[in-house]
């Protein structure tokens, strides 16, 4: 097995994001669709979807490259009924994740943590059944969060929270962190609202603003290597004025703020791969969309190569700040743009 590749700003791909379908169960306000916008399909499957074939080969081809983790996504990969059987497939070397909206996780939670699978995130953006209604246009908040204890009871934990932080569930995180502090097997991720991708700019937040409550509030801060992303750490109600805060008696909150963050950007390590078997290099450009063609082992190595090599930091590399300190495309790499998928 070689080594990780890496892109000339010294960024080694570690991980992979692959999308098994884009059909889901939910229809969210905020949904980017792994920053593809909204290209969802009808709830049946189509042809277009990679077939577990494709999805192991691919995985077998960048376990070569040292890739060691996946993370499956969608739409909701728990609409493909042989997730288990790709799942159980994926190579040894390679740790498998998933985000999931949670409502398929009962009664087959088990069967993922059997067939492989470590960890998931469930999407949780309130604490508020009515809330959660508007902003998923489902029904669903009982099912989610049986979704949640199956997951934990299974083992697939800690089970991460992801919660979008904007103008609709701004109200509900002081809610959400603490039901992550006092609740065994969570952890709660904050995800910054992206209207690049998305649209509506009127519901962005200040996500600095969270960052200096959650500093105020906890009990110790780390930054993760991946994004360099900051934990904080919050003590739950049990716990003592003394006490060293771990998952026993408290919980971790992470967030994930991409939107204008070049130190984000320089510490991204992982590439995605869209339900229709493209590779893409960055989640906010749709640009350097690369085909694996028929997926044979050696066109997914070539791809993969070219779209490693190809990467860029989007924040301070692609987008730079202009004279008035905005931000705008790099005038190199409009003179010079891979291909774009037909």
């Amino acid at each position: 097995m070689d080594g990780p590749l890496e892109d000339e700003f010294g960024r080694e791909v570690t991980g992979v994001r692959v999308s098994l379908t884009d059909r889901c169960n939910f229809d969210c306000v905020y949904c980017h669709n792994e920053g593809l916008g909204d290209t969802r399909g009808p709830m049946e499957p189509d042809d277009n979807e990679m077939t577990a074939d494709d999805v192991v080969r691919f995985l077998e081809v960048v376990a070569e490259f040292g890739v060691g983790k996946v993370k499956f996504t969608g739409g909701e990969p728990m609409l493909r009924q042989d997730l288990e059987a790709i799942i159980r497939r994926t190579p040894d070397s390679i740790d498998a994740s998933m985000t999931t909206n949670g409502t398929f996780l009962p009664g087959r939670a088990e069967d993922l943590k059997s067939a492989g699978l470590e960890r998931v995130n469930v999407s949780q953006d309130a604490i508020d059944p009515d809330a959660f209604a508007e902003i998923t246009k489902s029904g669903a908040y009982e099912q989610v969060l049986e979704g949640v204890e199956a997951a934990v009871d299974a083992g697939l934990a800690p089970v991460k929270l992801n919660m979008v932080v904007f103008k609709h569930t701004a109200g509900y995180v002081e809610g959400m962190v603490e039901h992550a502090a006092n609740n065994d097997g969570l952890r709660l991720q904050l995800i910054e609202y992206m209207p690049e991708l998305t649209g509506h700019p009127e519901w962005n937040i200040d996500i600095g603003r969270v960052h200096d409550w959650l500093a105020d509030i906890s009990a110790r801060v780390e930054q993760r290597e991946m994004h360099n992303r900051t934990r904080y750490w919050i003590a739950g109600d049990d716990a003592d004025e003394d006490d060293e805060i771990d998952e026993s008696n408290g919980g971790m909150v992470e967030i994930v703020d991409p939107v204008e963050n070049p130190t984000f950007c320089a510490n991204c390590h992982r590439v995605r791969v869209t339900h229709e078997g493209y590779l893409k290099g960055c989640l906010n450009r749709n640009d350097d969309l690369r085909s694996m063609g028929e997926m044979s082992r050696e066109e997914i190595r070539e791809t993969f190569r070219e779209t490693v090599a190809n990467r860029v930091p989007y924040y301070g590399e692609y987008m730079i700040r202009n004279d008035d300190d905005e931000w705008v495309v790099n005038e190199e790499y409009l003179l010079d743009q891979p291909q774009a998928a037909d």
